[in-house]
């Protein structure tokens, strides 16, 4: 009799289980059908603009290398807004990360900091080079800035999860002996995010690498400046020495921050 009720009793788990995933797929269907029909897409639309698409590209083609000086020059100045707006917006992003953890802040304090976390990611990074354009002028300042402003929306999220995923007999350990807020934040969550935390570090310089030519658009400095340049002289071959050049870095970059955030974790 025991036995018959296990066997029911699992019988039914697995009921209610698939039942749940069945549902979930209708749902997750619908939402992609939904999105399908509002985006209005139509299929004659684009077979007939892939003419128009092969001539944009051959137009790119072959890359005139007489400007890989001024490629280079960009590109270095892209690579430092993208240091130094990584490195203003990871330091502002501590406190803002420690204020937001819940198992750091109270409630009121954790409200007032999520809610300033979002209005920052909420805001593109385009506005932000618009507004330090206008603030700055034309050039790297008013990229590195908005770059800074625009790294705090997503690294103090990044910071915030690892603070709230660290041991919490360490944390409770402290709080016994009387430590304070700061200590606590000190001896007890910093040594535990630390790897993790340079981890997103560097992941989000490499991003802002690539965020910084689109901030070229609005006349914030680096390569995306003179991208946009060329591409609305309609010096596409130019153009296209910019895009490999950018590539390059990128992929490089990108090599070699993998190979640091894969020691981080191991240590």
């Amino acid at each position: 009799m025991k036995l018959l009720d296990q066997i029911r009793s699992y019988t039914s788990s697995r009921y209610h289980v698939w039942l749940i995933r069945g549902i979930a797929i209708v749902v997750l269907g619908w939402a992609y059908i939904w999105s399908l029909k509002g985006l209005k897409v139509n299929p004659e639309l684009i077979k007939t603009s892939l003419p128009y698409m092969a001539d944009f590209l051959m137009r790119l083609w072959p890359p005139d290398l007489s400007i890989l000086d001024v490629a280079i020059k960009a590109l270095i100045e892209t690579v430092q807004m993208s240091l130094w707006g990584t490195t203003i917006g990871a330091i502002l992003s501590i406190p803002l990360a420690l204020l937001s953890a819940r198992n750091l802040s109270p409630l009121w304090l954790r409200w007032l900091a999520s809610l300033l976390q979002n209005a920052v990611r909420s805001v593109p990074s385009i506005i932000l080079g618009l507004f330090f354009v206008a603030a700055t002028g034309l050039g790297a300042p008013a990229g590195t800035l908005a770059l800074g402003i625009y790294t705090i929306g997503y690294l103090a999220k990044f910071y915030q999860e690892a603070i709230e995923a660290v041991d919490r007999r360490s944390l409770e350990a402290l709080q016994v002996s009387r430590a304070s807020w700061w200590q606590i934040a000190q001896y007890g969550i910093l040594p535990q995010v630390l790897p993790l935390c340079l981890g997103y570090t560097l992941y989000m310089f490499e991003y802002n690498i690539r965020a910084a030519s689109v901030l070229g658009v609005v006349g914030a400095g680096g390569i995306g400046f003179e991208l946009v340049s060329y591409i609305r002289g309609f010096e596409y071959n130019k153009a296209t020495t910019m895009m490999l050049v950018l590539l390059v870095v990128v992929t490089s970059i990108d090599a070699i921050s993998s190979q640091l955030r894969n020691k981080f974790k191991a240590d």
